[in-house]
């Protein structure tokens, strides 16, 4: 892949990720409300999900129609360009829905099947994440890297919880058991943001199960160009069944708790 390339994929996800975020922070409608539900009656869709995702798409198809695209919200295409975008219009849509401020949009491409550029920017923060294979990691422009390993028993991890009954009474017997092993648990309700906070070192780690690729695409991108691990079960990499990322040295022993409790199955 050329250079040229790599800095037209940045370009277009930048633009339809900026867009996106404008149109969901300016947009907003004070009697917002659920327009649709997933997999249960507490996972919901808004309408502004909906129109956050027709604008990307919309501008992916201006820019470079001959890409596939895989959105949240129904977009799937294969595309015969061999360039595939993967795209969470708003990642956190619980808390957009609230009113809280940590939701973002997430958008990925893959060339050949390997994620090559990944941005999230989060409009209410005033951040914007993106990163590069092989070029690093930034946040609003300038370099981030990942917090250095600190002992489990030291370590601020993050973490979030699916809306099926079962996958949760799964994760809450998880969560008994990892919490007294570290410093704290923080869940920030939008895994993009949280991936992209462990890059930049605000958490040492996250974990979740339960993830689509349009959930950690970018985040997971972004987390390892500035430094992290990522991945799932040993020798498995990040996906529905488990998504962990951490620095080097913290990685591993996470993993192994992970592994040990079944946090990769309901």
């Amino acid at each position: 892949m050329t250079d040229p390339l790599m800095t037209e994929l940045l370009e277009t996800a930048l633009e339809a990720a900026r867009g996106a975020g404008d149109l969901l922070r300016d947009g907003r409608p004070a009697d917002l409300g659920v327009a649709a539900t997933k997999t249960s009656p507490i996972d919901v869709v808004t309408e502004m999900d909906i129109a956050a995702e027709k604008l990307i798409t919309d501008l992916l198809a201006r820019r470079r129609p001959q890409d596939g695209v895989l959105g949240e919200e129904g977009a799937d295409s294969e595309g015969s360009s061999g360039v595939r975008w993967v795209v969470d219009p708003l990642d956190g849509t619980v808390n957009y829905l609230y009113g809280l401020p940590s939701w973002a949009v997430s958008i990925a491409a893959e060339k050949d099947g390997e994620t090559v550029v990944g941005v999230v920017t989060a409009p209410m923060r005033g951040e914007t994440f993106q990163a590069v294979l092989g070029q690093g990691a930034r946040l609003n422009g300038e370099p981030v890297h990942c917090r250095p390993a600190a002992p489990l028993e030291e370590s601020l991890i993050g973490t979030g919880f699916g809306y099926v009954r079962e996958r949760r009474i799964g994760q809450a017997r998880v969560l008994n058991e990892v919490l007294p092993r570290v410093r704290d648990i923080r869940r920030g309700g939008s895994a993009a943001i949280d991936l992209s906070d462990v890059a930049c070192g605000r958490l040492n780690g996250y974990y979740e199960r339960g993830l689509n690729p349009w959930d950690f695409a970018a985040g997971a991108l972004i987390a390892r160009e500035a430094g992290a691990l990522t991945g799932g079960r040993p020798g498995v990499p990040a996906s529905t069944e488990l998504t962990i990322a951490a620095a080097p040295g913290l990685f591993e022993p996470l993993r192994g708790l992970l592994d040990d409790l079944g946090a990769w199955h309901d």
